[in-house]
């Protein structure tokens, strides 16, 4: 194929689904003038190339697309009918452009019918135009000396003779003339065989690196050490370019679905609109030639099964134009999208009656079904709950494909449905033909990759240490930062010949995070991170969804590579004897409804016990009084590269004059601030009730704690004395902003207040979710709510949806607070109608969030 023919079909194509969108889009915003000159400048660019190449057919059918849109610009207002007729226009080019490629030449026919309806459609803008029935009118200004109007330029362009015939290659010194000027030159058009060949060979070059450099550690003194690690610092940055050009953004996959959903919508007789958020998330180009089919189906199902029609819609007290979804995001070394909608949801009786008429299961086994487990049964071939066979749907061929093309690059589907509030489907697609950097870990005796992308941190366990395996209900738990993380052995996961009954005490906790999921991975040893190449797995491996692929490190050796995804799905299917996140989450859930604080005990300034609540605390230190200095009258100390502020807690608390000096260290990122103390005395955990104190500065009243009576300090006094700026911005923006704080726990209500009222909010609080309804009912005005999420009577999920049922409070941003962050109760946060969910004790984390929401409502106000 002639080179000037092949750059015209790609461009062309590539030009078509744009005005494909915008068109779209157009008929959406017919006032947009910036869409309108778009979309004019590309039918006009591919008019005028089809006349330079000697092209007719497609030449006149632009032509006449032109001259109707032209109109539009004129003023005559924007039909459905017009748009209808300009993308039946465009699907007519789309043909011949697949006949020019296939021929090389434009195909036999004619196209006098379309060309005869878009005049005549152009010709009643004129006469609308002529009779005065324009909703505005555009105003020429007078030609200059010298200018020329656009039909002169036309006529102009069209009487200049074009080239030769496109079979006959241009002039390549002319043409290499030509585009030393042009910016284009600035970029070229590769084969993508050339470019799979290229990652090819940087990948053996990656395994080449890895062997030396192996070879380089075993030695301590060898001459290749240095060109050994200028090789590597090389094919580092060459990896990187070559996976660049590899990467796409996933709005490529998505061009055509605004189209797709326009034409659904007139063809069910539906009102649908399509947002589309994450559209410049980059994914490897073979995957998203992969995810396109996938998409379509599932637009299509949404518009079909999902949103109901107008009529549906009113009765159910929904707006008429139903809404689907798609966001593309990375997360954890994957990319997460999802598809969803606002439609009626699945339903679990046709599912079932499906189920039950197909085979697929008994009527025992689906009554004992949950909701999830039932839902996966639309991945099933056959599987359709369609009444009638339409020609979108009802076939029963879609969702099982979607499936197969996921299952094809290693991702999965997952689908979570509420009825009469919509579907959300989320994919996740593993990283594939990749390099990436990996953590060598072993377990009796065989090393695994994992992807570094989705380790935390690293914890040793020891039987007696700090550090421990603990069991509740036989499920093993670490307690870390007073948190319950979920464990799996690796070892009789993966279940390793004899060793796959053992459960070691000792060894390490790789703390993996998947979404919103996090747990840990207990192996026996932890080596170095690796570059690894990512080879896929053999088809006999493909149903162990513990791997995602294999790789060979720098010794020669083939491994595994680990699949976080995998793992955590067996979470939910392994039963007795293992780990289950529900099991975990009752026990969290229990643990922190025994309303116990884990507090340090100190003395400062007299014997009497103080103490502040331990998740507060960063370190514990002790330093040299002689690296104590004094700048700007106050005490520091260099800490980690930063002077640190130190505070005494009381006039009575001074600095030590010799020795060492036991230290509270607070940090929030690179900002540190310590509590000069006199001894650390314990760390304790135990349930109590705090008696406030009465103007006290620093601290927020006393409670009984192992026998004696101890001061609860306020950490949010002592802050803002290190860094006036600690809690954020000056005060003096939100001063005016009003929040009420909904906590049955008078302790929780005691510490958080002084830390609110710092960053410059005024507080109320109420100790019962009845008690904050009442006072939103009474007339009382806030400008956001934070409340925890379990308390007794009326909890934060029914607070929330009784503010959501008031009119007058329903706009009230909403911020939940609780010691449970699992994927459930975020779900249900959601669902509940909060704006936020922030973790108990986060406090930076509760500034920011109120922060955002307050200038939200702020700028929408505005």
């Amino acid at each position: 194929m002639d080179e000037l023919l092949r750059d015209f079909l790609t461009e062309t194509h590539e030009s078509l689904d744009n005005v494909d969108s915008e068109l779209v889009r157009f008929e959406q915003e017919p006032n947009n003038t910036e869409i309108l000159a778009n979309i004019f400048r590309l039918v006009h660019t591919i008019k005028g190339t089809c006349g330079f190449l000697n092209l007719p057919r497609l030449e006149a059918l632009t032509h006449a697309a032109e001259s109707l849109m032209s109109r539009f610009r004129d003023g005559m207002p924007v039909s459905h009918d017009a748009v209808s007729l300009i993308l039946a226009t465009l699907d007519r080019i789309k043909n011949i452009l697949d006949g020019l490629e296939k021929h090389q030449g434009e195909p036999a026919g004619t196209d006098d019918d379309l060309i005869a309806q878009l005049d005549a459609m152009a010709q009643a803008g004129n006469r609308s135009q002529v009779s005065g029935t324009l909703t505005y009118q555009v105003l020429e200004r007078p030609l200059k000396p010298g200018e020329a109007t656009l039909d002169e330029l036309e006529r102009a362009f069209r009487d200049t003779p074009g080239p030769e015939p496109v079979s006959h290659k241009p002039d390549d010194r002319k043409s290499s003339e030509r585009s030393d000027a042009k910016v284009a030159s600035q970029s070229i058009r590769v084969n993508v065989e050339t470019l799979e060949h290229l990652m090819t060979m940087v990948s053996e070059l990656v395994l080449t690196r890895n062997q030396l450099m192996e070879l380089a550690r075993r030695q301590a003194e060898t001459e290749f050490k240095v060109p050994l690690q200028r090789l590597s610092h090389v094919t580092a940055e060459l990896q990187e370019g070559v996976m660049k050009t590899r990467m796409q953004p996933i709005g490529n996959a998505w061009q055509k679905l605004p189209r797709l959903v326009r034409d659904l919508s007139v063809e069910l007789g539906k009102q649908i609109e399509l947002e589309m958020l994450g559209a410049d998330t980059e994914l490897d180009r073979q995957v998203l030639d992969l995810m396109k089919d996938p998409l379509t189906h599932m637009v299509r199902n949404s518009a079909d099964h999902g949103i109901e029609t107008p009529v549906e819609r009113r009765a159910a007290g929904k707006p008429e134009r139903g809404t689907i979804r798609l966001t593309a995001r990375h997360e954890g070394g994957h990319i997460v999208i999802e598809v969803s909608d606002d439609g009626r949801g699945l339903d679990r009786s046709k599912i079932a009656a499906k189920v039950l008429k197909s085979g697929l299961a008994t009527e025992a086994e689906v009554a004992k079904m949950s909701e999830s487990q039932l839902q996966r049964f639309i991945f099933a071939r056959g599987m359709s709950t369609a009444e009638s066979v339409t020609n979108v749907s009802g076939r029963g061929v879609g969702m099982d494909v979607v499936q197969n093309n996921i299952d094809q690059i290693g991702g999965t589907i997952e689908v979570k449905s509420v009825p009469g509030q919509g579907t959300v489907f989320t994919i996740k697609i593993p990283l594939t033909l990749a390099i990436v950097s990996a953590l060598i870990v072993e377990a009796a005796g065989e090393r695994f990759a994992l992807p570094q992308v989705a380790v935390m941190e690293l914890v040793r366990v020891r039987a007696h240490g700090e550090h421990r395996v603990e069991r509740i209900k036989d499920t093993p738990v670490l307690r870390l930062r007073n948190k319950l993380l979920p464990l799996i052995f690796l070892r009789k996961y993966l279940r390793l010949g004899e060793a796959a009954e053992q459960e070691t005490e000792n060894g390490f906790v790789v703390v993996t995070q998947v979404g919103a999921e996090c747990f840990g991975i207990i192996v026996d040893r932890v080596f170095h991170t690796e570059e690894i190449v990512v080879k896929p797995l053999a088809s006999k491996l493909r149903h162990i969804h513990a791997f995602s692929g294999n790789t060979i490190l720098g010794d020669g050796s083939v491994i595994m590579i680990l699949d976080p995804n995998g793992i955590a799905a067996a979470f939910g299917s392994v039963r007795s004897g293992a780990l289950t996140l529900e099991t975990v989450a009752d026990s969290e859930k229990n643990f922190a409804e025994r309303n116990k604080t884990a507090l340090l005990i100190f003395r400062a300034g007299s014997n009497a016990p103080r103490a502040v609540p331990l998740s507060l605390v960063t370190r514990l230190e002790e330093i040299d009084v002689g690296s104590i200095e004094t700048t700007g009258g106050r005490h520091v100390v260099q800490y980690r590269g930063h002077l640190m502020p130190l505070i005494c807690p009381g006039e009575n608390v001074r600095i030590r004059e010799s020795g060492s000096q036991p230290l509270l260290v607070f940090s929030d990122g690179e900002r540190s601030m310590a509590l000069v103390v006199d001894q650390i005395v314990d760390i304790v955990e135990e349930e109590f009730e705090i008696d406030p104190s009465d103007g006290w500065p620093g601290v927020l009243g006393s409670a009984i704690v192992k026998g004696e009576a101890t001061d609860i300090l306020d950490v949010g006094h002592y802050l803002p004395l290190a860094y006036t700026g600690w809690f954020g911005s000056s005060t003096s923006q939100k001063s005016k902003r009003h929040l009420l704080l909904v906590d049955d726990s008078a302790f929780f209500r005691n510490m958080l207040v002084p830390v609110l009222r710092a960053a410059g909010y005024t507080v109320t609080t109420a100790a019962s979710g009845h008690e904050a309804f009442g006072m939103i009912r009474s007339g009382r005005n806030f400008d956001v709510i934070v409340t925890d999420l379990q308390m007794p009577g009326m909890d934060g999920l029914a607070l929330a949806r009784a503010l959501r049922a008031e009119n007058a409070s329903a706009q009230i941003p909403l911020i939940a607070l609780s010691a449970m962050t699992t994927p459930d109760m975020i779900e249900r946060v959601r669902h509940a109608g909060f704006h936020d969910f922030v973790a108990k004790f986060d406090r930076q984390g509760l500034i920011a969030a109120i922060k955002e929401q307050t200038d939200t409502v702020t700028s929408q106000a505005a």
